[in-house]
């Protein structure tokens, strides 16, 4: 029943007593909420007015009144408490900004109850934005590995499946709060956790099948791999200084008057070298090498290089030469190997300080000791004024030329001895050790009428050289993909040859042979050593062999990609690059009825996979092999010294094939391997034929022959008839 008195109440949804002509109000109320409640009263009198007339005219109108009064008064008091809910949330806006976002389950439950979410083009751009940084920025990447097993190859497709849950449920707080954060690392810090739960619903199997290859893929704690070494209390000797400062002379004198040692060089050429010494010095002392094992009856003593390393023979002295190179991208995992498992009770590590923080920290995690040896050159290293001035004429004896580029090496040697009277050795990478070796001791001998050396950078270690000055002829080398700056440490590695003790070149120069390279060289010579900060990893066999057992389908280029995938490594490690592996991996695919172990004795085997005869060799052995029937060389023995670069380069690749073939008859039963006496024979002589042919001063040089585009203009040239 609805009262017609002028002091009538109206009682309103919220439960709040609103008279219409009074107000009756707590005397409690502070002053603020009397004025508050008085607004809001009169606002909804006034409302009313405009809504249905004065309540004067309605007492006037009995019979209308006692008709609408009810509905109008019940409408007035849903419109004022409306208004009144709508001032509480605009007054308290920081409700949203109290949210509790961090809260990751509430939040994701929101999501799963709201309805279907309707997007303004704007927003849906603004999270667009966000997400695709959340996706690229790499940081996502990471810890959605790490922390919730989401894989390289399910986390853009996770994130793809997410993003568009997200936009179709997300609510109106969430939404307003991530376009506030903007593409941002505390935007990926929000959206991380709830991609998490949402991958555990959609992708369950995934990431449970990827937990399994993780284990089998840990790479973690690699020092732990090696119960030998770690049962001993080793002792870590870093002797560090720049090249030519006595720091392996001084390791091989420890290493001579042990009672048993082992020698690991980055370089055959090193290994021959200590084994020969050694030997001369009355110490029995093998050598053993991917392509041949010379044993020494009663040798306690070996050379070896450095991925041949035994695991198993303890040793009273080790040295591991040139360990700054335990960083490097593709052969770092062997001097890590040697490092950590090498069981020897005095460990003995040459090299240039760069890699000094990271073997003390190694040796913290190992336990073993650690000590330091300082040295510095003999005599100073000190750079030349002037560059040559790209004059070949100012060439002089005791020189080394280097360049970054093979290509130019037989061009510049023949500018060389047509301007001035001297003659040129050459030593470049694809030699085989034994021909270099040669080289080398010509140029160092006065009297062979050799005293120019050309070289590329493949002189920056493994050979004694007499070399008065060092002249870069560039300072850039193409990597593969681009040409680039060679890196200072490399420079300053090189530049470091020149200059002997107890040679007449004592002290040593360096140079450029043109003026605009010269600033760079004295950057990189005033330039500290950098600072190594990982070591590099690759897995055994056995971890590979575990791991492919979860991917019986996958081929072998597939399960080097997906394990590189998988695997995790602590911040001291990073895993090698292993794309080389890969391209051969691909070709070994495709041989039939070989076991894995099989098939990683081929792809292990060192191969350049750029150079197609050598690649076609390892097929063809691979194919015999897979088939047991013997392994044989379909080539001779060369009669004749090479003319030309590409003749010198067919010379390479057979030696290249006869190394194969060598280092494949150690790993694999030799029975299938008849030729392998015939093969050390050939090698030896190719050799000797390729030395013979470099001291040739008519070379044809590569430029001397047309490119495929050069012949194709000539063709397009050429008169029609």
């Amino acid at each position: 029943m609805v009262q017609s008195g002028k002091e009538q109440n109206i009682i309103d949804h919220s439960g709040i007593d609103c008279s219409v002509r009074g107000v009756t109000l707590n005397s409690n109320d502070t002053n603020e909420e009397l004025q508050t409640q008085q607004r809001e009263r009169d606002e909804a009198v006034s409302d009313m007015k405009d809504a249905f007339g004065d309540v004067e005219e309605i007492n006037e109108n009995k019979e209308k009144k006692v008709i609408h009064m009810n509905d109008k008064l019940t409408e007035c008091a849903r419109y004022s408490g409306l208004k009144r809910k709508h001032k509480s949330i605009s007054h308290n806006k920081s409700d949203k900004k109290t949210f509790d976002f961090s809260d990751v389950d509430k939040v994701y439950e929101l999501l799963l109850e709201q309805t279907q979410s309707v997007l303004k083009k704007n927003e849906k751009d603004g999270l667009a934005k966000v997400f695709k940084h959340f996706r690229d920025e790499g940081w996502a990447s990471e810890q959605a590995l790490r922390q919730y097993h989401i894989g390289p190859v399910l986390f853009p497709q996770a994130v793809a499946r997410f993003r568009k849950f997200f936009f179709s449920k997300c609510t109106p707080e969430l939404r307003e709060h991530i376009l506030q954060l903007g593409p941002s690392p505390e935007a990926d810090q929000l959206i991380l956790p709830l991609l998490g739960k949402f991958s555990f619903t959609e992708f369950s199997d995934e990431i449970a099948r990827y937990k399994v290859l993780a284990e089998t893929a840990d790479l973690t704690k690699p020092h732990t791999w090696f119960p030998l070494a770690r049962a001993m209390k080793r002792r870590i000797i870093y002797h560090s200084g720049p090249t030519n400062s006595g720091k392996t002379f001084n390791a091989l004198q420890r290493f001579k008057a042990a009672s048993s040692g082992i020698y690991c060089g980055p370089l055959r050429l090193l290994a021959m070298e200590v084994y020969d010494n050694v030997n001369a010095d009355g110490v029995y002392c093998s050598l053993i090498t991917g392509q041949e094992r010379k044993e020494v009856p009663f040798a306690t003593h070996v050379a070896c290089t450095v991925e041949m390393v035994s695991m198993m023979k303890s040793y009273e002295v080790a040295i591991l030469d040139e360990i700054q190179m335990i960083t490097d991208e593709y052969r770092g995992w062997a001097w890590t190997r040697a490092f950590l498992g090498v069981p020897a009770d005095e460990v003995h590590v040459c090299g240039d300080p760069s890699a000094l923080k990271l073997i003390r920290e190694l040796c913290a995690v190992t336990g073993d000791d650690f000590e330091e040896y300082s040295y510095e050159r003999f005599e100073p290293l000190s750079i030349d004024d002037n560059s040559l001035g790209g004059r070949y004429g100012n060439i002089k004896p005791g020189d080394c030329i280097v360049s970054f580029s093979r290509r130019d090496i037989f061009s510049i040697k023949r500018s060389i001895e047509m301007v001035t009277k001297n003659r040129c050795c050459v030593i470049y990478g694809a030699l085989p050790p034994e021909t270099r070796r040669h080289q080398a001791q010509l140029f160092n001998d006065p009297n062979s009428g050799y005293d120019v050396l050309v070289a590329t950078d493949a002189v920056g270690m493994g050979l004694n050289l007499n070399i008065r000055r060092v002249i870069f002829h560039s300072i850039e080398k193409y990597t593969g993909t681009v040409v680039e700056k060679v890196p200072a440490s490399h420079v300053k590695q090189i530049a470091g040859r020149a200059g002997r003790r107890g040679t007449m070149y004592e002290a040593g120069i360096a140079t450029t042979f043109f003026s605009k390279d010269m600033p760079y060289l004295l950057q990189c010579m005033s330039e500290p050593f950098g600072e190594a900060h990982s070591a590099g990893l690759f897995p055994g066999f056995e971890q590979i062999e575990l791991f492919a057992s979860q991917l019986p389908e996958a081929t072998l280029a597939k399960l080097f990609d997906r394990f590189a995938e998988s695997c995790r490594v602590d911040g001291s490690f990073f895993l090698c690059n292993h794309e080389n592996l890969k391209q051969i991996a691909g070709v070994i695919d495709k041989v039939k009825d070989l076991t894995l172990e099989d098939k990683m004795s081929f792809i292990l085997a060192p191969v350049n996979s750029r150079n197609p005869k050598v690649v076609g060799a390892l097929l063809s052995f691979a194919l015999a092999y897979s088939r047991r029937l013997p392994v044989h060389l379909a080539m001779g023995a060369p009669t004749e010294s090479a003319r030309s670069v590409l003749q010198l380069m067919d010379l390479e690749a057979r030696h290249h094939v006869l190394s194969l073939y060598l280092y494949l008859s150690q790993r694999l039963p030799e029975e299938y391997f008849p030729q392998k006496e015939q093969a050390e024979q050939m090698a030896a002589d190719v050799a000797l034929v390729l030395g013979q042919s470099l001291v040739q001063t008519n070379i044809k040089t590569m430029h001397a022959y047309p490119t495929a585009a050069q012949r194709k203009l000539r063709k397009n040239k050429s008169p029609q008839r």
